[in-house]
């Protein structure tokens, strides 16, 4: 499928031409129209599947300037965490959109101003978790929770961390989750916080 004949916006499709994008992958045709239209996915596909832009970019086409943060993307680790943000950056570079990424090791109070002027926040979960603690952070408005390489995040220990980001989120958000492979835990995630979500496998 070409990216020009999914619903996005002009300045999303100009982005993707300079990106060389022509041909979706698996995960991003079959992902995109589910996340535009407003359901929840669970999607199983390896690193490099291109996934970023499978939830990239409908959440940057549905998402509203100015509107405070309306996206939380929760990655396993701060190397993941820039590799998203950058990628989401560059994707949406012509629609003015703010994105900030947090993590940990590096100091609180820049991240605090960049949140404060965004519509969109990359982070892994303790650094959220500290972002919430501290009130630098309100989710309250979120349309779109993603969980990016949930298993590895289990697999780190972040089970609790999420649970408890989850919960700072309104129930009426569209809730997206990514990971290679599918543990008890994470389905028991699926059950009790998604709204009848549409599995997807996509390997390239």
């Amino acid at each position: 499928m070409k990216f020009e004949e999914l619903q996005l916006k002009t300045e999303l499709l100009r982005a993707v031409q300079e990106l060389n994008f022509e041909d979706t992958t698996e995960i991003q045709s079959k992902c995109i129209p589910i996340v535009l239209s407003g359901k929840d996915i669970v999607g199983q596909s390896q690193t490099g599947s291109g996934k970023t832009a499978a939830f990239g970019l409908p959440i940057l086409n549905n998402i509203i300037v100015g509107k405070g943060v309306q996206a939380i993307i929760l990655t396993p680790t701060r190397e993941l965490c820039v590799q998203v943000h950058d990628t989401m950056k560059i994707m949406g570079k012509y629609t003015g959109l703010k994105m900030a990424s947090v993590y940990g090791g590096v100091s609180i109070e820049p991240q605090i101003d960049a949140v404060r002027k965004s519509e969109i926040v990359i982070g892994t979960p303790g650094r959220v978790l500290d972002h919430l603690d501290r009130r630098s952070l309100n989710l309250s408005n979120i349309r779109y929770f993603v969980l990016d390489e949930a298993d590895r995040m289990l697999e780190m220990g972040f089970v609790d961390d999420i649970l408890k980001i989850l919960d700072h989120t309104p129930k009426n958000r569209q809730s997206l989750m990514f990971s290679a492979t599918m543990p008890s835990t994470i389905k028991k995630i699926i059950q009790r916080y998604f709204k009848n979500p549409v599995h997807i496998r996509g390997q390239t």
